[in-house]
């Protein structure tokens, strides 16, 4: 799936992923491939998400996700 990462200064990540991890509002959530649409907003905590089978981690305050047609949107701060 096509991932989106942008916080108000820049674009932090635009790519493929394989699975992505978010601190949502009612706790963690996890992501896959062909996902059916969401929209969640975002606490902070810990966002993951996994590509070529490594893991990368992002810190983030607040945000919200959003998820459609396998495009992942993430707007974080």
């Amino acid at each position: 799936m096509q991932l989106k990462i942008i916080s108000p200064e820049k674009i932090i990540y635009s790519g493929e992923a394989e699975l992505i991890t978010l601190p949502g509002e009612l706790g963690l959530f996890t992501i896959l491939d062909r996902h059916a649409p969401i929209i969640s907003a975002l606490k902070q905590g810990t966002l993951t998400y996994r590509t070529g089978g490594k893991d990368t981690e992002i810190a983030l305050e607040s945000g919200f996700v959003e998820a459609k047609e396998n495009v992942v949107s993430v707007c974080i701060e």
